[in-house]
């Protein structure tokens, strides 16, 4: 679930006077130049509309494939945070109070918390930062995505899985009218038989892109946020049913992405306003979600030709778009089990850790080469030299090689 800078959610956030730009879109600023960018910060353009959401991507990203993030990256991330609790997309002067009129987003601050409760060490900033996303919660149960705003089924998936991140239970959390998170989600989840059946709307008057929302919401009506593995197989298939439990309406998402995305393996995306080109594109960072979402229901079988697809195509759209791209393939690869340093020839893991600042600990597949090749043949250690002088003293004939049993990577 990448919630999901999506063209509906850049639209919404617009009427708020607030952007929020598409991880697989440019931003719609000039990009500053590289030193006016804060050290710590993962990518290259301009995070004014999703640098907190970047971030906190590429950090769990890192997190779940064993790497370190680098201190300075985690500083940056936790000094974005307001005195409330809260997170902004992005704040160019962190040294200062947040401005009053500073929207905050509860997806970048939701995004936020996953990546430090994954972290550890983070406990203060993510309590606060729960207490303030229950503060902001809607009568419906759910959340916009800004305070105030109208619930939406991504701002509701995403802080779902912030929840469960950080160890509280979604549905015991209910809002001053009595609503649970899941009330609010089902609202936005389509009936079978009619159009886009078993889909997950982003709101009930504007349904927007809705893969994104419907990705987004099967992985909430599990409990679950970004971070996820395969779950038990789905006995129930891809057939769409009369739900009346999240469980139940999280099926019949997953049902609708299985078929949108059978017959060519991708989602697409709409022009955005004002393009030469009417044709649709694929749509590759929706498409990875999809993946998240199928593995996570256990619609394994159906994730294949997706995941197949983007190991042959998505590589080079990371390279163009950075790190949340990235970390929405790492996720996508972890989550079907895929190696994310050989995906569809591409390192991911080496591909995200070169768009910031270098981590502190790398992969520990990186680790067990660094030790075996500090143990065997490769370095003249101790017992290299040892054994050789030995073989030659005695005319063995041979030389011991020192080399230990390949380690499985």
């Amino acid at each position: 679930m990448t919630v999901r800078r999506s063209a509906a959610l850049l639209a919404a956030s617009a009427v708020l006077c607030v952007a929020a730009a598409p991880a697989s879109f440019a931003a719609p600023t000039p990009t500053p130049s590289a030193p006016a960018l804060p050290a710590g910060l993962y990518g290259k353009g301009d995070p004014t509309y999703d640098g907190v959401w970047r971030q906190s991507l590429a950090l769990l990203a890192q997190d779940t494939v064993g790497v370190k993030p680098a201190a300075k990256a985690v500083d940056w991330l936790t000094g974005q945070q307001c005195d409330s609790g809260g997170f902004p997309s992005y704040r160019a002067d962190a040294a200062k109070a947040c401005d009053a009129k500073l929207p905050l987003d509860s997806n970048a601050t939701a995004a936020a918390v996953q990546a430090l409760a994954a972290l550890g060490g983070q406990d203060a900033t993510v309590k606060k930062t729960v207490g303030w996303l229950k503060s902001v919660q809607n009568e419906d149960g759910g959340w916009g995505y800004n305070p105030g705003g109208a619930s939406d089924a991504n701002s509701t998936s995403i802080v779902i899985g912030a929840l469960a991140a950080a160890g509280e239970k979604p549905d015991a959390v209910k809002s001053k009218g009595g609503k649970t998170p899941y009330d609010s989600l089902l609202t936005f989840a389509k009936p079978c038989g009619g159009k886009d059946a078993g889909a997950f709307v982003y709101q009930q008057k504007s349904p927007g892109m809705i893969a994104d929302s419907t990705a987004a919401a099967v992985l909430a009506a599990q409990g679950k946020g970004l971070v996820v593995t395969a779950g038990t197989k789905d006995a129930k298939g891809t057939v769409c049913e009369k739900a009346t439990t999240v469980e139940g309406a999280g099926h019949n998402g997953a049902a609708y992405l299985a078929a949108a995305l059978a017959k060519t393996g991708h989602l697409n995306t709409p022009p955005m306003p004002g393009a030469t080109d009417p044709a649709e594109k694929p749509d590759f960072g929706n498409t990875a979600d999809a993946v998240v979402a199928l593995s996570a229901q256990g619609l394994t079988d159906e994730a294949k030709k997706p995941l197949e697809w983007l190991q042959k195509n998505a590589p080079a759209w990371a390279r163009e778009t950075g790190p949340a791209a990235y970390a929405q393939l790492v996720l996508a690869a972890h989550a079907t089990g895929a190696d994310p340093k050989s995906f569809g020839g591409a390192d991911l893991v080496s591909g995200l850790n070169a768009t910031g600042p270098a981590p502190e600990k790398p992969a520990a597949d990186e680790k067990k080469d660094k030790d075996k090749k500090d143990s065997d043949g490769s370095g003249m250690g101790l017992w290299w030299i040892v054994g050789a002088f030995f073989a030659a003293s005695v005319g063995a004939g041979f030389l011991l090689s020192g080399r230990r049993k390949n380690r499985q990577r």
